[in-house]
């Protein structure tokens, strides 16, 4: 029974992987349907977390489901209408996502220390904040997502491992190093669109 529970987490891992690695692959291309596949891929990772109480993960997933929505409308209609364009981020929008981090830092931290059974409440939060801020950027189409997104990646690499979840942790090496390209390529893709790197003011 116990081996059978495993082997069935380690197939959602794997099915959840799959559609994971193809949604990070159309991020990069700057493809709107990578939501698409984003979705299926986290609500599969919730049951996973949930099984390996990683509770922090699990509102984080909720977190990027209800972003993935509104990040495929904003990608595809904007402000204006329109299919909203790359850009840097303004200093507002750093200094939100700063805050992004910085409280959702705090709060998980409390809340996984004195109201759950985690046993790495400062890792599984340090994991959720940049990953929340990183998320928030990336749904405005913002270069900086991909340098708060593998900050969470670092952290989360680790993390995986001492919970045995392999093939997550495998995934996340992947995006780590599929976020560092990305971050390039959106940054050639802003310089071919404009014709230079001047950030937002």
């Amino acid at each position: 029974m116990i081996e059978d529970f495993f082997t069935q987490l380690t197939w959602l891992q794997a099915i959840g992987t799959t559609f994971g690695v193809v949604q990070v692959l159309l991020a990069r291309k700057n493809n709107i349907d990578n939501y698409l596949f984003g979705i299926v891929s986290i609500l599969i990772s919730l049951w996973v977390l949930y099984q390996s109480k990683l509770y922090a993960d699990i509102i984080l997933n909720l977190y990027y489901l209800v972003m993935s929505i509104y990040g495929w409308f904003f990608w595809k209609f904007g402000k204006e209408k329109e299919e909203t364009p790359i850009s840097y981020s303004s200093k507002l929008e750093h200094l939100k996502a700063l805050g992004i981090v910085l409280v959702c830092f705090t709060g998980m931290s409390y809340w996984l220390r004195f109201h759950t059974n985690s046993d790495v409440p400062l890792w599984d939060a340090g994991v959720s904040a940049f990953a929340w801020a990183g998320m928030w950027l990336m749904a405005k189409r913002k270069m900086e997502n991909w340098i708060f997104l593998n900050i969470s990646n670092a952290i989360s690499i680790p993390l995986l491992i001492y919970k045995e979840l392999y093939i997550y942790a495998g995934l996340t090496i992947f995006l780590f190093i599929v976020g560092t390209s990305g971050y390039f390529k959106w940054r050639k893709i802003i310089k071919n669109h404009n014709g230079e790197f001047a950030p937002a003011q």
